[in-house]
Order: C-alpha cells, then sequence, then structure tokens
C-alpha cells in the first residue's frame, strides 16, 4: 500500500510540471529581409505577422551567426556557429560553375580562402530538436531542410515526423513542378507550394492526438527565388510600381503572411493557442533592398546589417507582454537554449554558443557579450558586434567600425574616430577566431 500511495504522489507532483510545456511552432522563413514586413515597411501587406509582433516579444537587433542558407538553419538547429563544425558556406546539390563537391566537404571558386565546407550537418551535432524529444515533445518537420541529403534528413535529427524535405535549397518553381526528383509529386498543377506546406501544418495541428507537447518546424521554402508569386496576388504588386521580379516577391511574402494566419486559426480552432509559443524568424537578409540598412544576401556585404539582421518575433502566452520591443542584440543560436529552457523549466548545460532569451522575454536583463559571426565566399568574412558597435573584417586586411544604433545604414566607418575601441574589437574577433574556426 505504501508503494501504491508513494506513485500517486509523485505522480500528483510532477504532472503540473508536464502540463505547463507549451508547444512550441517555429516558422522560418527563407531570405526574408528585416525591412520586408509591413509594420516596417508599408510596401509589403503582413498583417498576420504584424499582429504577431504586437501581441509577443519583437526583436530589432536579432542575427545571425552566419548569414547563408545552410550553415544559418545549422546554427539555430544546434546553438552554435556553424563554423565550429566547418560549414563556412552552403550546401552544394553538384558541381556546378559556383563550386565543386570534394568527398564530404564542398569548395566555392571565388572564395579567397579556398576554405572547405562541410557539404550536411553533422549527425554527431545534437539538435533541439533531438533535445526536445527527450524532454517529451513529439516533433514535426515541414519544408525547407538544406542540410544534407538521404542519410541527413530530419528524421536523423530528431524529427518524427517530415513532409515536403528535398534535396535542394530552393525549388525549381513554386508550382509543379516544384523539384527535380520532385517528393510531392502527386500535389495537383494549380496548388502553390507554400500553400500546400500550410495544408500540412493545419492538418497536423487539428489532428493532432499524442498525449504529450509537440514542436512543429514549418521552414518556408519562401521568399527564395525563383521569385514567383501566387497568381491571384501579382497584380495587386504590380499596381504599387514594384518591377515584375520585385512584384512576384511581394506576392510571395503576403502568401507567407496568410500562411501564419493560418496556422495561429488552427491552434485556436484545437483551442491550444493559449498554451504554444510561436517564433517568427529568417534565415539571412533579403535578396532585394533592406533599406534602410545597407547590405543584402550576396553581393559582398552579407555581414552588413541588410545581410545579417533578420526579423526574430516569439509569443509566449502568459510571458511576453504585448508589442514589447527588445533592443538587445540577440542571435539565431540562441534559440535552442531558449527553447531547452521552456521545455525543462530550466537553464541548460548543453556546449552551446548561444544564450537563453527566457529573461528577455519577462522583460529582464541579460549579460552583456559579444556575438560573432562568420562566412567564407569573399573578401568580408567576419565580424562583431558588442552593445551598438560592430566591427567588420576583410581578408585583405580591411576593417570597418560602425555604431549600428546611431547609423543603421553603416555609412560612417569609424575606426580611426575610436582606434582604441576598433583595436580591442579586432583583438576579441581573433581570438574568437583562433578558438572557434577549424583549422584545415
Amino acid at each position: 500500500m505504501k508503494k501504491v500511495l508513494l506513485v500517486i504522489v509523485l505522480v500528483g507532483i510532477l504532472a503540473p510540471c508536464i502540463a505547463q510545456q507549451p508547444n512550441i511552432v517555429i516558422l522560418y522563413v527563407d531570405d526574408l529581409g528585416w525591412a520586408d514586413l509591413g509594420y516596417r515597411k508599408s510596401l509589403f501587406e503582413t498583417p498576420n505577422v504584424d499582429k504577431l509582433a504586437g501581441e509577443g516579444a519583437n526583436f530589432e537587433r536579432a542575427y545571425v551567426s552566419s548569414p547563408t542558407c545552410s550553415p544559418s538553419r545549422a546554427s539555430m538547429l544546434t546553438g552554435k556557429e556553424p563554423v565550429r563544425f566547418q560549414m563556412v558556406r552552403h550546401i552544394l546539390e553538384e558541381d556546378g560553375k559556383w563550386g565543386s563537391i570534394d568527398g564530404d566537404y564542398n569548395l566555392w571558386k571565388r572564395d579567397p580562402a579556398q576554405m572547405p565546407s562541410i557539404n550536411y550537418l553533422p549527425l554527431e551535432e545534437v539538435t533541439y530538436a533531438e533535445r526536445l524529444r527527450e524532454l517529451g515533445y513529439y516533433n514535426m518537420f515541414i519544408g525547407k531542410w538544406h542540410l544534407g541529403t538521404g542519410q541527413y534528413y530530419p528524421q536523423y535529427q530528431g524529427f518524427d515526423e517530415v513532409f515536403g524535405c528535398s534535396d535542394y535549397g530552393h525549388p525549381k518553381s513554386y508550382y509543379q513542378p516544384f523539384f527535380t526528383n520532385n517528393p510531392l509529386e502527386e500535389i495537383p498543377d494549380e496548388l502553390y507550394l507554400t500553400d500546400v506546406l500550410t495544408d500540412k501544418a493545419e492538418s497536423f495541428i487539428a489532428n493532432y492526438k499524442e498525449d504529450k507537447p509537440f514542436m512543429l518546424n514549418l521552414w518556408y521554402y519562401n521568399v527564395h527565388g525563383p521569385h514567383v508569386g501566387r497568381k491571384d496576388l501579382l497584380e495587386k504588386y504590380k499596381q504599387k510600381g514594384m518591377n515584375e521580379r520585385y512584384a512576384n516577391y511581394g506576392a510571395m511574402v503576403e502568401v507567407m503572411d496568410e500562411s501564419v494566419g493560418r496556422v495561429r486559426a488552427a491552434l485556436e480552432k484545437k483551442g491550444i493557442a493559449d498554451n504554444t509559443l510561436i517564433l517568427f524568424t529568417s534565415d539571412q537578409g533579403g535578396y532585394f533592398t533592406n533599406y534602410p540598412l545597407r547590405g543584402k544576401k550576396n553581393g559582398g556585404h552579407t555581414l552588413n546589417e541588410g545581410g545579417a539582421r533578420v526579423p526574430f518575433i516569439i509569443y509566449y502566452p502568459g510571458v511576453t507582454a504585448n508589442g514589447v520591443v527588445v533592443e538587445t542584440p540577440v542571435q539565431t543560436i540562441d534559440v535552442y537554449p531558449t527553447l531547452l529552457e521552456i521545455a525543462s523549466a530550466d537553464s541548460i548545460t548543453d556546449n552551446v554558443s548561444g544564450v537563453s532569451l527566457m529573461r528577455l522575454l519577462k522583460g529582464q536583463a541579460i549579460e552583456d557579450r559579444a556575438l560573432y559571426f562568420y562566412r567564407s565566399y569573399e573578401d568580408q568574412y567576419a565580424a562583431i558586434i558588442e552593445g551598438d558597435w560592430k566591427l567588420i573584417k576583410y581578408r585583405s586586411g580591411k576593417v570597418q567600425l560602425y555604431n549600428v544604433v546611431d547609423d543603421k545604414g553603416e555609412v560612417n566607418n569609424l575606426e580611426f574616430v575610436y582606434p582604441e575601441r576598433a583595436k580591442s574589437m579586432k583583438s576579441k574577433l581573433s581570438a574568437w577566431e583562433e578558438e572557434a574556426v577549424p583549422v584545415f
């Protein structure tokens, strides 16, 4: 009898903790610029994302540690700067005019360092999905992976169910055929790819019956090229004065926003919206103008604000205050420890570079720290942020120092105005490189 009573008491103690674990939805957009949302640029119509920002915590200065498709995804999943496991460029599907594959690595023809980059996320790297599964979560993955083919797919990195994953970093088109070796070949020709993925997300939420919380990762192919907008929205953006390609991009942004609204509506209909955390972000800066920020995807200025700074919103019912704006610089490597603290109600000791953002979500401060950046395509290759200040290094020896709070557009290089600050930050960046960058 005593043993039975003991079990009942323990269940009574543990049940409230288990019930407090929220469902988690991660909405990850490809190539969405920091400025390309309605609340920052009225040219775009994004009422659902605007509403999410108004109800959650909107991080004004959120960055990716390596603003490139594959490294950015790997860093968010692992909580580490991806250079630590030799991923300094995006994964190549095949040899081509830009680069070549040599065993487990790819080489970029124009990279001045000729640094090899691993062509998959190593299976020994622990992802937040693997850790959340240990904490009792059922993990669903929908959409773009771009972290390796076949044996490196999401189901081998902690996800229980996978839909819409391909070997490619972007589709051939957002209408059929979506891909070569198309994993979605049974989808009718008239359906738009983003809507297909959202249909699956809605179905997953509506039909979820597991007696455990879930994490739903909806990683869009939108708004990556080819820029093919949904047909019913294209004319609207042409009438705004956009040229053909930019109008297609505008239509793609709006379809993504519709998807956000549909996912939230599905959570409401299921009756679980009040116990579901939603995280919305992008893997790097936009392909088009990111004004008032300087730089964009590609073009030699990717570590400038327009390439490395991304939208980042967390809505955590009962925790985040409505419309709070967080000015503290953060990186997407912080997602891993944040999710684990939320799921376990405790800080973690995993060997990651990121820090939990729970204090910021509660309106409290976190300790000052430096943020580091690294990629290997061109002359510009590394950067460090400390508070309001950012220093960028080039392989040719050039250094730039900006106050990115006073000078969002990074117009005024203050290297020689504040030489001691520049020297200190350059020294810290060099020390981090010595510690984090593998020797090939």
